[in-house]
C-alpha cells in the first residue's frame, strides 16, 4: 500500500508529507548562530529547492536564530511553502527550555515571529507545550485573539496528551500537533490515533530518536539492507506508511542527510515489513 505523498492541514494548506524540522541549523545546545552561516542558508535552500514545503520552526530556536535565518534564505517565500512555527517556551541558556504560555507573551512571541519571518500571518501558529501554570484555556484564547485579528491562519498544538487536546478543541480549531514519537517511542500512539480519526496533522519530532534509533541493527537494520536503504531511511517510512494524518519533519544541518531523509518518501515497506517492525 503505497503512502499519498500530500497532507492537507486545516482544509486549505496541502504540503507534502516530509517536512523539514529547522531547529538544528542554530548553535550547539539550540542555541546562538549555527557554526557556519552559509551553509545553514544553502541548506534550506536546497529544502526548498528539492520539493519540501512545510519548514517547522520555533521562537525558541537560538532563540529566533532559526526564524532569522529562514527569511534571510528563502523570503520571498517560493508558493505553495508553508512556514510553520511556535511559541511558549523560553530559553535562558544552552539546552535550556521553560514554558511561558501566558497571553501576554504568546501575543508578544507572535509579533517578534511576524517580523523575523517577514510576514504578515504565519500558516500555522503552534502552542509549543502546556504551561501547567497558566489555564490552557487563557493560552489557547491567545491564539484565537490573534487568529481573528488575521496574525496566524491555523492553531496548532505541541507536546500533548489525549486529555489536553479535547480540551483545547472545545476552545479553537485546532488542525496539528506535535509530539515526540518515533518507531522506537510510541508513548502519543493515543493522540495520533485521534489526530487521524478528526483529519488533524501529526507532525512527530524526534523521529529519527537523535540517530539512536537507526544504530540498533537487527530486523530495522535487515529490512534497510534488502530495500537499498539507511536505516533511517526505513524508519521514516515506517511513520509515512503508521497513519495517513502523519507529517514527519525530520532536521539536520546537513545537506547530505536531508537528502537522504527525504529520499525515505519513495520506500515501500511490504505489509509484512510494516507488521515486523511495528511489532
Amino acid at each position: 500500500m503505497a503512502a499519498p505523498n500530500t497532507i492537507t492541514i486545516g482544509g486549505d494548506l496541502t504540503v507534502g508529507r516530509l517536512g523539514f524540522g529547522a531547529m538544528r541549523v542554530t548553535g550547539s545546545g539550540v542555541w546562538g548562530d549555527p557554526p557556519d552561516r552559509g551553509q545553514a542558508i544553502a541548506l534550506l535552500r536546497r529544502v526548498v529547492a528539492l520539493g519540501v514545503t512545510l519548514l517547522d520552526t520555533a521562537d525558541s530556536y537560538g532563540p529566533g536564530t532559526s526564524e532569522t535565518l529562514i527569511a534571510e534564505a528563502l523570503y520571498p517565500y517560493p508558493k505553495g511553502v508553508v512556514i510553520a512555527t511556535k511559541a511558549g517556551l523560553t530559553r535562558p541558556g544552552p539546552n535550556r527550555w521553560d514554558a511561558n504560555c501566558k497571553p501576554a507573551h504568546l501575543r508578544q512571541a507572535c509579533e517578534a515571529s511576524l517580523k523575523r519571518l517577514k510576514l504578515e500571518r504565519i500558516d500555522l501558529y503552534q502552542l509549543h507545550t502546556v504551561d501547567h501554570r497558566v489555564p490552557l484555556a487563557d493560552s489557547v484564547g491567545a491564539l484565537v485573539e490573534l487568529q481573528k485579528q488575521g496574525k496566524i491562519r491555523h492553531i496548532g498544538l505541541s507536546n500533548v496528551n489525549t486529555r489536553e487536546l479535547a480540551d483545547a478543541r472545545k476552545l479553537a480549531i485546532i488542525v496539528s500537533v506535535q509530539n515526540r514519537y518515533s518507531l522506537g517511542d510510541r508513548a502519543y500512539d493515543g493522540v495520533l490515533d485521534a489526530c487521524a480519526k478528526d483529519g488533524l496533522a501529526f507532525l512527530p519530532w524526534y523521529p529519527l530518536a537523535a540517530g539512536s534509533l537507526v544504530r540498533r541493527g537487527g530486523k530495522l537494520a535487515e529490512i534497510a539492507q534488502r530495500h537499498k536503504a539507511t536505516p533511517a531511511q526505513i524508519a521514516l517510512a515506517w511513520l509515512l506508511r503508521r497513519s495517513p494524518a502523519m507529517l514527519p519533519i525530520p532536521g539536520t544541518s546537513s545537506i547530505a542527510h536531508f537528502e537522504e531523509n527525504l529520499a525515505a518518501g519513495a520506500v515501500r515497506l511490504t505489509d509484512t515489513e510494516f507488521d515486523l517492525l511495528g511489532a
